[in-house]
Protein backbone atom coordinates (compact mmCIF):
# COMPACT_ATOMS: atom_id res chain seq x y z
CA UNK A 1 0.00 0.00 0.00
CA UNK A 2 1.12 3.52 -0.91
CA UNK A 3 0.58 6.71 1.04
CA UNK A 4 0.48 10.21 -0.68
CA UNK A 5 1.60 11.94 3.34
CA UNK A 6 1.18 15.28 1.11
CA UNK A 7 -2.74 14.15 0.41
CA UNK A 8 -3.12 13.02 3.96
CA UNK A 9 -1.87 16.35 5.89
CA UNK A 10 -4.24 17.75 3.43
CA UNK A 11 -7.70 16.34 3.66
CA UNK A 12 -7.15 14.34 7.25
CA UNK A 13 -7.57 16.46 10.88
CA UNK A 14 -4.02 16.06 12.60
CA UNK A 15 -5.48 13.05 15.06
CA UNK A 16 -6.77 11.27 12.08
CA UNK A 17 -3.79 11.80 10.53
CA UNK A 18 -1.52 10.10 13.21
CA UNK A 19 -3.43 7.11 13.10
CA UNK A 20 -3.17 6.43 9.70
CA UNK A 21 0.67 6.95 9.86
CA UNK A 22 0.48 4.44 12.84
CA UNK A 23 -1.49 1.80 10.50
CA UNK A 24 1.08 2.57 7.69
CA UNK A 25 4.36 1.88 10.71
CA UNK A 26 2.62 -1.15 11.56
CA UNK A 27 2.11 -3.02 8.22
CA UNK A 28 5.98 -2.03 7.32
CA UNK A 29 7.08 -3.71 10.84
CA UNK A 30 4.68 -6.78 10.31
CA UNK A 31 6.37 -6.66 6.90
CA UNK A 32 10.00 -7.44 8.40
CA UNK A 33 11.05 -11.03 8.20
CA UNK A 34 11.78 -12.73 11.70
CA UNK A 35 14.96 -13.80 10.23
CA UNK A 36 16.13 -10.04 10.68
CA UNK A 37 16.71 -10.48 14.50
CA UNK A 38 19.85 -10.19 15.80
CA UNK A 39 21.58 -13.46 15.48
CA UNK A 40 22.85 -14.28 19.62
CA UNK A 41 26.31 -13.19 20.62
CA UNK A 42 26.86 -16.59 22.53
CA UNK A 43 29.98 -16.38 25.32
CA UNK A 44 30.68 -19.51 27.35
CA UNK A 45 29.39 -18.61 30.97
CA UNK A 46 30.52 -22.17 32.24
CA UNK A 47 32.51 -24.77 31.27
CA UNK A 48 33.81 -28.70 32.42
CA UNK A 49 36.65 -30.22 31.07
CA UNK A 50 35.82 -33.87 29.96
CA UNK A 51 38.43 -35.85 31.89
CA UNK A 52 37.49 -39.20 30.77
CA UNK A 53 34.60 -41.89 31.28
CA UNK A 54 33.76 -42.18 35.22
CA UNK A 55 35.52 -42.96 37.64
CA UNK A 56 39.05 -42.18 35.92
CA UNK A 57 40.23 -38.98 37.23
CA UNK A 58 40.82 -37.54 40.51
CA UNK A 59 37.73 -36.46 42.69
CA UNK A 60 37.83 -34.62 46.13
CA UNK A 61 35.61 -35.30 48.73
CA UNK A 62 33.66 -37.85 46.67
CA UNK A 63 30.75 -39.54 48.81
CA UNK A 64 30.99 -43.37 47.93
CA UNK A 65 28.86 -43.75 44.41
CA UNK A 66 29.02 -47.59 44.24
CA UNK A 67 25.22 -47.80 45.65
CA UNK A 68 24.23 -45.07 42.63
CA UNK A 69 26.26 -46.20 39.72
CA UNK A 70 26.80 -49.84 39.87
CA UNK A 71 28.96 -51.15 36.90
CA UNK A 72 30.41 -47.14 36.78
CA UNK A 73 26.67 -46.79 35.02
CA UNK A 74 23.59 -44.79 35.00
CA UNK A 75 20.53 -46.40 34.98
CA UNK A 76 17.53 -44.51 34.19
CA UNK A 77 18.40 -41.82 36.78
CA UNK A 78 18.05 -37.91 36.70
CA UNK A 79 20.96 -35.70 37.35
CA UNK A 80 20.76 -32.15 39.23
CA UNK A 81 24.09 -30.83 38.53
CA UNK A 82 24.77 -27.58 40.19
CA UNK A 83 26.79 -24.97 37.95
CA UNK A 84 27.80 -20.96 38.72
CA UNK A 85 27.49 -18.96 35.32
CA UNK A 86 30.18 -16.56 35.44
CA UNK A 87 27.34 -14.75 33.20
CA UNK A 88 23.76 -14.68 33.28
CA UNK A 89 21.26 -13.94 30.44
CA UNK A 90 17.80 -14.25 29.27
CA UNK A 91 18.89 -16.69 26.77
CA UNK A 92 20.92 -19.58 27.37
CA UNK A 93 22.21 -22.92 26.06
CA UNK A 94 24.07 -26.45 27.15
CA UNK A 95 26.01 -28.72 25.88
CA UNK A 96 25.86 -32.55 26.02
CA UNK A 97 28.67 -34.64 24.97
CA UNK A 98 29.23 -38.76 25.22
CA UNK A 99 32.88 -37.81 24.44
CA UNK A 100 33.76 -41.04 26.13
CA UNK A 101 31.05 -43.45 25.61
CA UNK A 102 31.54 -46.38 23.69
CA UNK A 103 27.45 -46.65 23.40
CA UNK A 104 24.56 -44.66 22.27
CA UNK A 105 23.25 -42.27 25.25
CA UNK A 106 19.54 -40.78 25.31
CA UNK A 107 18.81 -37.90 27.67
CA UNK A 108 15.07 -36.76 27.95
CA UNK A 109 13.29 -34.98 30.81
CA UNK A 110 15.84 -31.75 30.61
CA UNK A 111 15.33 -28.47 32.78
CA UNK A 112 17.34 -25.87 33.52
CA UNK A 113 16.67 -24.02 36.73
CA UNK A 114 17.45 -21.36 39.53
CA UNK A 115 18.91 -23.29 42.75
CA UNK A 116 17.14 -22.16 45.71
CA UNK A 117 19.11 -24.67 48.58
CA UNK A 118 20.58 -28.19 47.91
CA UNK A 119 18.68 -29.92 44.96
CA UNK A 120 15.80 -27.31 45.50
CA UNK A 121 14.41 -24.70 43.11
CA UNK A 122 13.14 -21.48 43.27
CA UNK A 123 9.26 -21.78 42.61
CA UNK A 124 8.43 -20.99 38.71
CA UNK A 125 12.35 -20.74 37.60
CA UNK A 126 12.31 -24.89 36.25
CA UNK A 127 12.13 -24.57 32.06
CA UNK A 128 12.39 -27.67 29.84
CA UNK A 129 14.96 -28.07 27.45
CA UNK A 130 14.54 -29.30 23.93
CA UNK A 131 16.53 -30.13 20.87
CA UNK A 132 16.17 -29.54 17.09
CA UNK A 133 12.61 -28.63 18.56
CA UNK A 134 12.75 -32.33 20.65
CA UNK A 135 12.28 -33.33 24.14
CA UNK A 136 15.03 -35.60 23.73
CA UNK A 137 18.87 -36.33 22.00
CA UNK A 138 20.37 -39.71 21.17
CA UNK A 139 24.28 -38.81 21.07
CA UNK A 140 26.67 -41.57 19.46
CA UNK A 141 29.90 -42.18 21.31
CA UNK A 142 32.22 -39.59 21.13
CA UNK A 143 29.22 -37.56 20.36
CA UNK A 144 27.96 -33.91 21.23
CA UNK A 145 25.43 -31.33 20.78
CA UNK A 146 23.97 -27.70 21.84
CA UNK A 147 20.46 -27.70 22.98
CA UNK A 148 17.78 -25.06 21.71
CA UNK A 149 18.30 -21.17 23.23
CA UNK A 150 16.56 -21.56 26.44
CA UNK A 151 14.70 -18.40 27.73
CA UNK A 152 15.80 -17.52 31.66
CA UNK A 153 11.77 -16.06 32.71
CA UNK A 154 13.49 -14.70 35.97
CA UNK A 155 16.59 -13.16 34.75
CA UNK A 156 14.42 -10.45 33.23
CA UNK A 157 11.90 -10.26 35.93
CA UNK A 158 9.81 -6.95 36.38
CA UNK A 159 11.75 -5.01 38.71
CA UNK A 160 9.15 -5.88 41.77
CA UNK A 161 10.22 -9.77 41.07
CA UNK A 162 13.88 -9.26 40.28
CA UNK A 163 16.35 -11.93 41.46
CA UNK A 164 19.92 -10.36 42.47
CA UNK A 165 21.89 -13.17 40.99
CA UNK A 166 25.42 -12.37 41.81
CA UNK A 167 27.20 -15.58 42.88
CA UNK A 168 23.54 -17.84 42.18
CA UNK A 169 24.08 -20.97 40.57
CA UNK A 170 21.78 -22.90 37.78
CA UNK A 171 20.95 -26.39 38.00
CA UNK A 172 20.91 -28.48 34.90
CA UNK A 173 18.26 -31.68 35.29
CA UNK A 174 18.55 -34.46 32.61
CA UNK A 175 17.37 -38.02 32.64
CA UNK A 176 19.26 -40.72 31.28
CA UNK A 177 17.28 -43.14 28.91
CA UNK A 178 18.29 -46.83 30.16
CA UNK A 179 21.52 -47.94 30.72
CA UNK A 180 24.29 -45.13 29.52
CA UNK A 181 27.43 -47.11 29.53
CA UNK A 182 30.51 -45.17 30.12
CA UNK A 183 29.84 -41.42 31.55
CA UNK A 184 31.80 -38.92 30.41
CA UNK A 185 32.21 -36.79 33.59
CA UNK A 186 34.66 -34.04 35.03
CA UNK A 187 35.72 -35.33 37.77
CA UNK A 188 36.90 -32.53 40.23
CA UNK A 189 33.89 -29.70 40.44
CA UNK A 190 34.24 -29.23 44.14
CA UNK A 191 30.62 -28.38 44.13
CA UNK A 192 27.63 -30.30 45.59
CA UNK A 193 25.37 -31.96 42.82
CA UNK A 194 22.59 -34.53 42.85
CA UNK A 195 21.19 -37.39 40.96
CA UNK A 196 18.11 -40.04 41.79
CA UNK A 197 19.16 -43.66 42.80
CA UNK A 198 19.00 -46.18 39.73
CA UNK A 199 15.41 -46.65 38.31
CA UNK A 200 13.85 -43.61 39.61
CA UNK A 201 12.75 -42.44 36.30
CA UNK A 202 12.48 -39.03 35.14
CA UNK A 203 11.88 -36.53 37.62
CA UNK A 204 14.05 -33.09 36.34
CA UNK A 205 10.69 -31.41 35.94
CA UNK A 206 10.18 -30.86 39.78
CA UNK A 207 11.36 -28.33 41.92
CA UNK A 208 11.34 -30.23 45.01
CA UNK A 209 14.52 -32.18 46.58
CA UNK A 210 13.94 -35.35 45.80
CA UNK A 211 17.60 -36.55 45.13
CA UNK A 212 19.15 -38.69 47.60
CA UNK A 213 21.94 -39.00 46.11
CA UNK A 214 25.19 -35.96 46.49
CA UNK A 215 28.35 -36.15 44.32
CA UNK A 216 31.09 -33.80 44.21
CA UNK A 217 31.71 -34.25 40.14
CA UNK A 218 29.49 -33.11 36.94
CA UNK A 219 28.50 -35.54 34.55
CA UNK A 220 27.58 -35.82 30.46
CA UNK A 221 27.53 -32.06 30.23
CA UNK A 222 30.70 -29.28 29.62
CA UNK A 223 29.87 -25.99 28.60
CA UNK A 224 26.89 -23.49 29.14
CA UNK A 225 26.74 -20.15 26.82
CA UNK A 226 24.83 -17.34 27.65
CA UNK A 227 23.68 -14.49 24.72
CA UNK A 228 25.78 -11.50 25.76
CA UNK A 229 26.08 -8.35 24.63
CA UNK A 230 28.63 -7.42 22.15
CA UNK A 231 31.86 -6.62 23.31
CA UNK A 232 32.14 -8.78 26.09
CA UNK A 233 35.08 -10.69 27.01
CA UNK A 234 35.98 -13.71 28.36
CA UNK A 235 39.18 -15.15 30.03
CA UNK A 236 39.75 -18.50 29.92
CA UNK A 237 41.97 -19.98 33.20
CA UNK A 238 43.36 -23.11 32.12
CA UNK A 239 45.45 -25.70 34.40
CA UNK A 240 46.03 -28.64 36.46
CA UNK A 241 44.31 -29.62 40.03
CA UNK A 242 46.08 -25.92 41.01
CA UNK A 243 43.37 -24.21 38.92
CA UNK A 244 40.70 -26.75 39.27
CA UNK A 245 40.84 -26.33 43.28
CA UNK A 246 41.60 -29.40 44.45
CA UNK A 247 42.70 -28.19 48.21
CA UNK A 248 39.84 -25.33 48.07
CA UNK A 249 36.66 -25.71 50.03
CA UNK A 250 33.80 -27.83 48.36
CA UNK A 251 30.95 -25.34 47.42
CA UNK A 252 32.92 -22.53 48.53
CA UNK A 253 33.81 -20.89 45.13
CA UNK A 254 37.31 -19.89 46.47
CA UNK A 255 39.85 -21.50 43.40
CA UNK A 256 42.50 -18.54 42.60
CA UNK A 257 40.37 -18.58 39.15
CA UNK A 258 37.42 -17.86 40.91
CA UNK A 259 39.16 -14.46 43.13
CA UNK A 260 40.34 -12.95 39.68
CA UNK A 261 36.61 -13.40 38.62
CA UNK A 262 34.93 -11.57 41.48
CA UNK A 263 37.44 -8.81 40.94
CA UNK A 264 36.58 -8.63 37.36
CA UNK A 265 33.09 -8.76 37.88
CA UNK A 266 33.67 -5.91 40.82
CA UNK A 267 35.78 -3.52 38.06
CA UNK A 268 34.55 -4.61 35.01
CA UNK A 269 30.28 -5.72 35.58
CA UNK A 270 29.57 -7.94 33.25
CA UNK A 271 31.85 -6.86 30.41
CA UNK A 272 34.67 -9.35 31.13
CA UNK A 273 33.49 -12.92 32.06
CA UNK A 274 36.43 -15.60 33.31
CA UNK A 275 35.64 -19.28 33.56
CA UNK A 276 37.51 -22.02 34.51
CA UNK A 277 38.83 -24.93 32.03
CA UNK A 278 41.08 -27.18 34.27
CA UNK A 279 41.73 -30.81 34.80
CA UNK A 280 42.97 -32.14 37.94
CA UNK A 281 46.56 -33.87 37.37
CA UNK A 282 46.49 -32.54 33.99
CA UNK A 283 49.36 -32.91 31.58
CA UNK A 284 50.76 -30.48 28.86
CA UNK A 285 52.52 -33.26 26.59
CA UNK A 286 51.25 -36.23 28.16
CA UNK A 287 50.00 -38.98 27.71
CA UNK A 288 50.91 -39.18 24.36
CA UNK A 289 47.62 -40.42 23.20
CA UNK A 290 44.23 -40.98 25.51
CA UNK A 291 42.42 -44.19 25.36
CA UNK A 292 39.15 -44.18 27.31
CA UNK A 293 39.16 -47.72 27.10
CA UNK A 294 42.46 -47.28 29.33
CA UNK A 295 42.36 -43.71 30.40
CA UNK A 296 45.17 -42.04 32.23
CA UNK A 297 43.89 -40.05 35.32
CA UNK A 298 45.04 -36.52 33.99
CA UNK A 299 43.07 -37.07 31.14
CA UNK A 300 44.09 -36.01 27.54
CA UNK A 301 47.18 -33.82 27.55
CA UNK A 302 46.44 -30.20 27.15
CA UNK A 303 47.58 -30.80 23.74
CA UNK A 304 45.18 -32.56 22.76
CA UNK A 305 42.29 -30.86 24.21
CA UNK A 306 42.99 -27.24 23.73
CA UNK A 307 41.23 -27.11 20.31
CA UNK A 308 37.96 -28.48 22.12
CA UNK A 309 38.16 -27.16 25.45
CA UNK A 310 39.77 -24.02 25.01
CA UNK A 311 39.51 -22.32 21.53
CA UNK A 312 36.28 -24.20 21.23
CA UNK A 313 34.68 -22.07 23.54
CA UNK A 314 32.83 -19.00 22.24
CA UNK A 315 33.83 -15.89 22.61
CA UNK A 316 37.81 -16.31 23.95
CA UNK A 317 39.58 -12.77 24.32
CA UNK A 318 42.40 -13.83 27.04
CA UNK A 319 43.69 -17.01 27.80
CA UNK A 320 45.71 -17.72 31.33
CA UNK A 321 47.84 -20.93 31.08
CA UNK A 322 48.99 -22.72 34.86
CA UNK A 323 50.22 -25.93 33.56
CA UNK A 324 53.32 -28.08 33.94
CA UNK A 325 53.72 -29.17 37.28
CA UNK A 326 52.61 -32.82 36.06
CA UNK A 327 54.60 -33.16 33.41
CA UNK A 328 57.87 -32.60 35.60
CA UNK A 329 56.55 -35.69 38.10
CA UNK A 330 56.04 -37.47 35.24
CA UNK A 331 59.04 -37.71 33.90
CA UNK A 332 58.63 -35.30 31.00
CA UNK A 333 61.99 -33.60 30.08
CA UNK A 334 62.31 -29.63 30.08
CA UNK A 335 62.90 -29.58 26.52
CA UNK A 336 59.46 -31.09 25.95
CA UNK A 337 57.65 -28.93 28.04
CA UNK A 338 59.02 -26.01 26.78
CA UNK A 339 58.35 -26.89 23.17
CA UNK A 340 54.52 -28.01 24.45
CA UNK A 341 54.44 -24.37 26.03
CA UNK A 342 55.34 -23.22 22.88
CA UNK A 343 53.05 -25.27 20.96
CA UNK A 344 50.06 -23.87 22.76
CA UNK A 345 50.61 -20.76 22.91
CA UNK A 346 51.37 -20.96 18.74
CA UNK A 347 48.15 -22.41 18.54
CA UNK A 348 46.25 -20.12 20.56
CA UNK A 349 47.42 -17.40 18.62
CA UNK A 350 46.86 -18.83 15.03
CA UNK A 351 43.41 -19.82 16.25
CA UNK A 352 42.01 -16.83 18.29
CA UNK A 353 42.15 -13.41 16.59
CA UNK A 354 44.04 -10.67 18.81
CA UNK A 355 44.08 -13.26 21.88
CA UNK A 356 45.84 -12.10 24.88
CA UNK A 357 47.80 -15.20 26.77
CA UNK A 358 49.19 -15.01 30.10
CA UNK A 359 51.28 -17.29 31.70
CA UNK A 360 52.02 -18.99 34.78
CA UNK A 361 55.12 -19.60 36.83
CA UNK A 362 54.86 -23.45 38.40
CA UNK A 363 54.60 -23.46 41.83
CA UNK A 364 56.85 -25.28 44.03
CA UNK A 365 56.19 -29.22 45.53
CA UNK A 366 59.57 -28.82 46.93
CA UNK A 367 59.55 -31.72 49.94
CA UNK A 368 55.86 -33.38 48.59
CA UNK A 369 55.98 -36.91 48.68
CA UNK A 370 57.02 -38.57 45.74
CA UNK A 371 58.70 -37.51 43.03
CA UNK A 372 57.39 -34.13 42.70
CA UNK A 373 59.27 -33.39 46.25
CA UNK A 374 62.81 -33.70 44.89
CA UNK A 375 65.57 -31.58 44.60
CA UNK A 376 65.55 -32.59 40.51
CA UNK A 377 62.15 -32.18 40.11
CA UNK A 378 62.12 -28.60 41.99
CA UNK A 379 65.15 -27.59 40.05
CA UNK A 380 63.27 -28.61 36.73
CA UNK A 381 60.25 -25.92 37.99
CA UNK A 382 63.04 -23.53 38.58
CA UNK A 383 64.26 -23.54 34.94
CA UNK A 384 61.08 -24.04 33.41
CA UNK A 385 59.96 -20.88 35.25
CA UNK A 386 62.39 -18.87 34.18
CA UNK A 387 62.11 -20.01 30.53
CA UNK A 388 58.17 -18.94 31.52
CA UNK A 389 59.27 -15.09 32.30
CA UNK A 390 61.89 -14.78 30.07
CA UNK A 391 60.90 -16.46 26.58
CA UNK A 392 58.64 -13.81 25.38
CA UNK A 393 55.98 -16.07 24.41
CA UNK A 394 53.32 -14.20 26.82
CA UNK A 395 51.80 -11.25 26.91
CA UNK A 396 52.10 -10.93 30.91
CA UNK A 397 53.39 -13.42 33.36
CA UNK A 398 52.01 -13.90 36.40
CA UNK A 399 54.58 -15.19 39.14
CA UNK A 400 52.99 -17.45 41.27
CA UNK A 401 55.82 -19.30 42.21
CA UNK A 402 57.27 -16.33 44.15
CA UNK A 403 54.28 -15.41 45.72
CA UNK A 404 53.84 -19.05 47.23
CA UNK A 405 57.06 -19.86 47.94
CA UNK A 406 58.94 -19.80 51.30
CA UNK A 407 62.53 -18.34 50.22
CA UNK A 408 64.25 -20.18 53.17
CA UNK A 409 63.20 -23.57 52.91
CA UNK A 410 62.26 -23.72 48.63
CA UNK A 411 58.45 -25.24 49.53
CA UNK A 412 55.53 -23.98 49.77
CA UNK A 413 54.60 -21.43 52.83
CA UNK A 414 53.11 -23.22 55.83
CA UNK A 415 50.36 -21.03 55.67
CA UNK A 416 49.43 -22.59 52.40
CA UNK A 417 49.57 -26.31 52.83
CA UNK A 418 46.99 -27.57 55.08
CA UNK A 419 44.45 -28.83 52.91
CA UNK A 420 40.75 -26.42 52.52
CA UNK A 421 38.96 -29.05 51.13
CA UNK A 422 39.55 -32.47 53.60
CA UNK A 423 41.06 -31.17 56.29
CA UNK A 424 44.60 -32.89 57.17
CA UNK A 425 48.22 -31.68 56.51
CA UNK A 426 48.07 -31.15 52.76
CA UNK A 427 49.94 -32.17 49.71
CA UNK A 428 52.47 -30.12 49.41
CA UNK A 429 51.42 -29.66 45.80
CA UNK A 430 48.18 -27.71 46.02
CA UNK A 431 47.85 -24.39 47.64
CA UNK A 432 44.46 -24.47 50.19
CA UNK A 433 42.31 -21.58 50.38
CA UNK A 434 44.39 -19.08 51.74
CA UNK A 435 47.54 -19.66 48.88
CA UNK A 436 44.19 -19.38 46.33
CA UNK A 437 43.44 -15.97 47.79
CA UNK A 438 46.91 -14.68 47.41
CA UNK A 439 47.27 -15.90 44.15
CA UNK A 440 43.99 -14.66 42.84
CA UNK A 441 44.72 -11.09 44.36
CA UNK A 442 47.71 -10.72 42.68
CA UNK A 443 46.74 -10.85 39.22
CA UNK A 444 46.87 -7.70 37.37
CA UNK A 445 43.77 -7.29 36.08
CA UNK A 446 44.43 -4.74 33.11
CA UNK A 447 46.73 -7.90 31.76
CA UNK A 448 43.62 -9.68 31.17
CA UNK A 449 41.85 -7.12 29.32
CA UNK A 450 41.55 -5.70 25.96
Amino acid sequence: MKFDILHLALVLPWRRMARALSACLLAVAASIPLAATAAPNWITSWTASPQGPYPSGSTVAQPTLQFAFPGNVAMDQTFRLIVRPGLWSGSMRVHFTNLFGNQPVTFDGVHVGLQKTGAGLVSGSNTPVSFGGASSVTLQPGASVWSDPVTLSFVHADSGDRINLAGRKLAVSFHTVGSTGPMTWHATSMTTSYATNPGAGSVGNTEGDVFPVSTTSWYFIDKIDMDAPAGTQLVVAVGDSITDGASSTINGDDRWSDVVARRLKATYGDRVVLINASLSGNRIVGPATYDPGNPATSGPSLLQRLARDVIGLSGVSTVVLQEGTYDVTSGATTQQIKDGIVSIVQQLRLSIPNVRVVGTTLTSALTATGAAGTAAAAAQRIELNQFIQTSGLFDSVVDFYALTTDPQTGALRTKFVPNSAIGGNGDRVNPNRAGALTMGNAVNLGSLVH
